[in-house]
């Protein structure tokens, strides 16, 4: 058997929950990355984040430790640049919501920036931690208007060390309740971003990675992507079980050092050593004590292929015998207090847990 590293030439990695947490890099990132350069395989840094210059976050990356330069990271304002750049001719004046990192993007397409709202042709919309009511007010009056609308991203929340706060989707949400009108967007789970990435890097075989299902996972699917879930940020097994069909990844791991593991051992799949059935509509049995290295990720790994292959969503877990019920605890899974031994899991945006 191959490692799934060996299948791809590129990887599409997330930032933010994937290979660093806060100023801290996620354990075993680092050498995980290295060892795929070292191998020949390139990874692409590709992130929601329009807030920072492709460089500011090549040298974050470096300092952590990861083989990163410019030319390696892919922004979504990037993306929101060129999309505005193939539908306004040069020169065209276009109102910045975002830092000036954006600002910077739009003009180095050709196009230009200005503060007037009357003047404006498009609004390029991006996270800015100063944005305030005037300069979405200046938003609403464009689109009003009939300006060309591109959002960087919509991601309602943005990971800081005091937990989730506002994120760029938080602000859009504003501008549409005011203007009536919908961006067009830029950033995952949009594919735009991640089509980028794919033609800088001439990439034959991708692999998206991430940590969240409604943008890494998600958007890998939008571009008929292979994907990578790691459970080292935002979502959690209760969220991956009860995924819907556009949200449910090909391969599930722990963390990045499983790039060197076989492939098939990562595929949402049966596990040897794991039992599950489903005894009643909405009801799935675990038995057996695991055959693997990981038998709680192992267990999640063939949840997951038994729940998907029916109609998914709210589920419970029933947990047979002492190995069974470990593993649901390791993996987080909630108890059901009216049957001990059991986990009831709910929809992605419902689960306890759910970000």
């Amino acid at each position: 058997m191959t490692d799934l590293l060996a299948q791809h030439d590129v990887l599409l990695v997330d930032l933010d929950g994937t290979l660093y947490r806060g100023r801290s890099a996620v354990p075993g990132a680092v050498d995980a990355v290295g060892g795929a350069a070292r191998r020949g395989t390139r990874t692409v840094y590709v992130t929601n984040n329009a807030s920072r210059r492709p460089a500011e976050v090549a040298a974050h990356l470096a300092e952590l430790g990861f083989p990163a330069t410019e030319q390696d990271v892919m922004t979504s304002s990037q993306a929101a640049a060129a999309m505005l750049a193939e539908q306004l001719p040069a020169g065209s004046p276009v109102l910045v919501v975002g830092t000036e990192a954006l600002a910077e993007e739009v003009t180095g397409v050709g196009l230009a920036v200005t503060e007037d709202p009357d003047e404006a042709v498009a609004v390029v919309q991006g996270h800015s931690p100063d944005t305030g009511w005037r300069k979405l007010a200046d938003a609403t009056v464009a689109l009003r208007a009939g300006a060309v609308w591109v959002a960087c991203n919509v991601d309602p929340t943005l990971p800081t060390e005091r937990g989730p706060l506002p994120g760029n989707g938080s602000m859009v949400a504003a501008v549409r309740t005011a203007s009536g009108r919908e961006p067009q967007v830029a950033g995952k789970p949009a594919p735009r971003l991640l089509r980028d990435a794919v033609a800088r890097s001439s990439a034959r075989d991708a692999l998206v990675i991430g940590d969240r299902l409604d943008t890494d996972i998600e958007g890998g699917r939008s571009v008929d992507l292979p994907t990578l879930l790691v459970l080292t940020g935002v979502s959690d097994a209760a969220e991956v079980l009860a995924a819907p069909a556009a949200l449910r990844p090909d391969y599930l791991a722990g963390d990045l050092s499983a790039l060197t593991r076989p492939a098939e051992e990562l595929a949402v799949a049966p596990r040897p050593g794991w039992q599950v059935h489903r005894d009643e509509p909405g009801m799935l049995v675990l038995s057996g004590a695991g055959a693997g290295s990981e038998p709680a990720l192992d267990a999640l790994r063939a949840l997951c292929a038994e729940h998907w292959a029916g109609d998914g969503g709210e589920v419970t877990v029933r947990a047979h015998g002492d190995a069974a019920q470990r593993a649901v605890r390791e993996l987080g899974l909630p108890t059901d207090s009216a049957a001990p031994g059991s986990s009831t899991v709910g929809t992605a945006d419902t689960a306890p847990g759910a970000r």
